[in-house]
């Protein structure tokens, strides 16, 4: 039986793709609800999801096993390192961070996925005219994320990909069930200067932590 859950022995080797295959990439996928029915409804397309959570990489696991999932692979791993070091370049053409932890307080901020630092990575390894989709139910850090994107030439606002119930993560379900907003928005790669990443010059132990999604208010489904 496939084993989806990729084991990095040498975090300075990039992993392997099929090239002639596309690819999406969802940040904090959780136990896969979203991205598994992804791959059920593109089977001609690879996904991988990364999670810090050991106990959700299992269930992402067993849940393609049950599923007869073989497109779908799940890291445990920091996002940021796995998007500067360890993907293809221009090869991803829709990337997901769905309810990341905001990071609320301000001496907490440094931990945010969403950085000058990451968007060098994003679009280093989105395709020229890849999306990447954002959701959140914290609406100053919505603002945040906007006026990040909306200084970077290298990326244009486009309108979010249209999410019925039955693709909710755990999270989205959750939240409109308390009656929260959910805040959402996409952007897609520009062609642009393609110049090489700097390495990363800080410690794996330092990076910003928004691979996890945040604990749930009650059980999760």
């Amino acid at each position: 039986m496939t084993d989806h859950i990729i084991r990095v022995t040498d975090p300075t080797k990039p992993l392997a793709f099929d090239l002639s295959r596309p690819l999406e990439v969802e940040v904090g996928c959780g136990k896969g609800k979203f991205l598994t029915s992804r791959a059920k409804e593109n089977p001609d397309c690879d996904f991988l999801g990364i999670e810090r959570m050991l106990e959700r990489v299992r269930l992402f696991d067993g849940k393609c096993r049950r599923g007869n999932i073989d497109n779908a692979r799940v890291l445990r791993l920091e996002a940021l390192y796995t998007f500067h070091y360890l993907l293809p370049a221009h090869h991803a053409r829709r990337v997901y961070v769905f309810f990341p932890d905001p990071w609320p307080k301000k001496k907490h901020h440094s931990h945010r996925l969403f950085s000058p630092l990451f968007l060098d990575a994003l679009w280093k390894r989105l395709e020229i005219g890849g999306r990447i989709e954002f959701a959140t139910d914290h609406e100053e850090y919505f603002g945040v994320v906007k006026e990040c994107f909306a200084a970077d030439s290298r990326f244009r606002e486009v309108e979010p990909m249209p999410r019925p119930p039955e693709v909710w993560t755990e999270f989205e379900t959750l939240f409109r069930s308390q009656g929260m907003a959910v805040h959402s928005a996409a952007w897609q790669a520009l062609e642009a200067d393609d110049a090489p990443l700097e390495p990363l010059k800080i410690p794996p132990e330092a990076l910003p932590r928004e691979g996890i999604e945040r604990r749930p208010k009650k059980n999760e489904d």
